[in-house]
């Protein structure tokens, strides 16, 4: 077995995750190389789940018998282990919502709705990039059309990292809002968010940061950040689906209107008009997603009691083990960085003119699950003249060996199709 510095004690770990001790296509032992998707759940998650619906179940803030008031102390303590796990100041500064995609869409319609000194309109400019995932283009787009905002990005240089030799022509006096993501869920790249974040203070922009393939990864402190928004998502943190948040600056936070109305957002209605919930209930409209967040909770202890740090090490010693073997299979493109500095645990291929749903399917008949396609991020695709790639994304519970049948099923790829 390969051994290499800085690995968690897989053999642990996997045994609290279910899932990887499935076997398919006539008894193959799964691969699951498809983390950057989702993550798996461990046990922990799904028993707090189970431990929720069997002896919690009930709504939140609004009543006063027994089950009620667990059911929300376990939504708001769910509230503070995730403040706890990005640094919040504030647990207030930490919203709920059900996915990342609806976390940027809310700081996208706050600031189409917002009034001086932070309302986007034709005046404005929004600042964005060329690697995002379409739920952090397709909003600003959006937001572009309807207000008149201008809307512009930083390009991707051959080696997949972003292009910022024009940043002081890119982020302007005009620009509002620069919204991009900390680890590119295609290739991996680790953007410099110092660089960008100082560029935006020096002429007044916001900052919005999706850390969708940051938080499961990395030790994430939004304080260190300096950012003004900060999104990521449950499910690939070993989370439950429908469940997203997005952290905000109290200040504006407070001065932001709402993204959803309905029920306890509210602090008065009447027939005339209504006042609003201080943040973060301002933001959660409606009976919130309970039982996630409480399974999100779950999650956060359980990486927590391993250490991040811990994590992001092994998931280091993986990325570059794996970007190593790959560089071994002939015909093989790495699209992005092809190295494992400054990037994450995801790598994108392309395997000579094979197309990736092919290479996809063949890998899969051995039990090997990865991603194949644009992966939401079509303009990547297109600045590289690709269709589409193969994608394989490592965890905390991956190993030298998942690589090594990655190698192998990828030779069985390439001897099926002569």
């Amino acid at each position: 077995m390969t051994q290499l510095p800085g690995l968690l004690d897989t053999e642990a770990i996997r045994k609290d995750f279910p899932l990887l001790d499935r076997q398919v296509h006539d008894g193959k032992k799964i691969v699951y190389l498809d983390n950057a998707a989702t993550s798996q759940k461990p046990r922990q998650v799904l028993d707090a789940l189970n431990a929720y619906y069997e002896q919690h179940n009930a709504n939140v803030h609004r009543g006063v018998h027994v089950l009620a008031e667990e059911a929300t102390a376990l939504y708001e303590g769910a509230r503070d282990k995730v403040a706890a796990f990005i640094n919040a100041p504030s647990r207030d500064e930490v919203i709920f919502t059900k996915n990342a995609s609806e976390s940027l869409n809310l700081v996208a319609n706050m600031l189409g709705w917002a009034d001086e000194p932070y309302r986007v309109d034709r005046e404005t400019e929004i600042v964005i990039t060329e690697m995002e995932h379409h739920s952090n283009i397709v909003p600003w787009q959006l937001l572009s059309q309807r207000t008149g905002a201008k809307l512009k990005w930083f390009g991707i240089t051959d080696d997949g990292r972003l292009d910022l030799s024009n940043i002081d022509e890119i982020i302007t006096e005009k620009t509002k809002i620069v919204s991009f993501t900390l680890v590119s869920n295609i290739m991996g790249t680790i953007n410099p968010v110092e660089t960008i974040i100082r560029r935006a203070q020096e002429v007044g922009a916001l900052v919005c940061i999706d850390a969708s393939q940051a938080a499961p990864h990395m030790v994430l402190d939004v304080q260190a950040l300096q950012a003004d928004f900060v999104a990521f998502t449950g499910h690939k943190m070993c989370g439950p689906t429908g469940i997203g948040v997005l952290w905000g600056r109290q200040e504006l936070l407070e001065d932001l209107p709402p993204f959803l109305g309905g029920g306890e957002m509210i602090e008065t209605v009447s027939m005339h008009s209504s006042t609003y919930a201080p943040a973060p209930h301002k933001f959660e409209a409606g009976t919130p997603p309970i039982a996630q967040a409480v399974g999100l909770g779950a999650a956060v202890d359980y990486l927590t009691s391993i250490g991040m740090d811990k994590i992001a090490a092994h998931e280091h010693a993986i990325t570059e083990y794996a970007v190593k073997r790959l560089l071994e299979v002939p015909d093989l493109r790495i699209i992005g960085p092809s190295t494992a500095e400054e990037r994450g645990a995801t790598i994108s291929f392309t395997l000579g003119d094979i197309h990736p749903h092919d290479v996809g399917q063949v890998l899969d008949e051995q039990g090997i699950a990865v991603r194949v396609g644009h992966h939401c991020a079509r303009p990547v695709c297109l600045r590289y003249g690709i269709p589409a790639t193969t994608r394989a994304s490592f965890y905390l519970y991956s190993t030298p060996a998942e690589v090594d049948a990655l190698v192998e099923g990828l030779e069985h790829v390439r001897n099926f199709f002569g």
